[in-house]
């Protein structure tokens, strides 16, 4: 077993959170690279074969342009916080077809006490968000069983942000998984904290988590017509 983060990750990122400024990265930025960047990327290489167990079409791709880790720059141009840098850093496994079509993802989040491991859809299309909506009606047994199931409740938590008040235009107020509809998103996640993230089972952690959220990734794929 190996560690990936260690208190100098977090202290680095508590750092670009009160420096959030061109000067401050820039001074630090070996910093970022030997406690932040490079660790991450070696734990998206080494999360392959367990992702490739749970699917083959899922990829976790260290390459540093267009693979997993995000950019830790900020796209401000439409935003009124102008802070140049990300004060986290996230990863995306996600899946072959993404480019092609939508389609649900596995992501792991670095912050200093908000680290979290998830899945799913998050801010889908209208067209999508109306996809999984229709597939859920169809196929409820099968919803009920990939997101209802007792071990995944117990260890995740159904991101509820960003519902609708009603049903959906179009959907039976009397359906059995009307509030799952609700949803503009549908993502499961749970926290890590700090001691996780830092410890020498964190690779080990997230493996198994990929297990526990792949029926339900597996199902958002079957309603956008993807291969799980």
């Amino acid at each position: 077993m190996s560690t990936y983060f260690s208190p100098a990750t977090f202290t680095f990122l508590r750092g670009l959170a009160r420096n959030n400024d061109k000067t401050w990265f820039n001074e630090h930025k070996p910093k970022y690279e030997a406690h932040v960047r490079q660790p991450f990327l070696r734990l998206i290489t080494d999360l392959q074969p367990d992702l490739a167990a749970v699917s083959e079409h899922f990829r976790a791709d260290p390459r540093t342009v267009g693979g997993s880790l995000f950019r830790i720059y900020r796209d401000a141009r439409f935003s009124n916080d102008k802070s140049p840098y990300k004060s986290w850093q996230g990863a995306r496994l996600f899946h072959e077809r993404r480019k092609q079509v939508p389609a649900p993802s596995f992501y792991i989040h670095l912050q200093p006490g908000e680290s979290f491991v998830g899945a799913g859809l998050w801010h889908p299309e209208p067209a999508t968000q109306r996809k999984v909506r229709h597939f859920i009606v169809d196929n409820p047994g099968s919803w009920k069983a990939a997101a209802h199931s007792p071990l995944l409740r117990k260890k995740f938590d159904f991101e509820e942000s960003e519902k609708l008040v009603r049903a959906p235009r179009g959907f039976e107020p009397e359906f059995e998984f009307i509030d799952d509809l609700k949803h503009r998103n549908w993502v499961f996640w749970r926290s890590l904290d700090d001691a996780t993230m830092t410890g020498p089972r964190l690779r080990q952690t997230i493996a198994a988590d990929l297990v526990t959220l792949a029926p339900f990734v597996d199902y958002l794929c079957a309603a956008l017509d993807l291969e799980f």
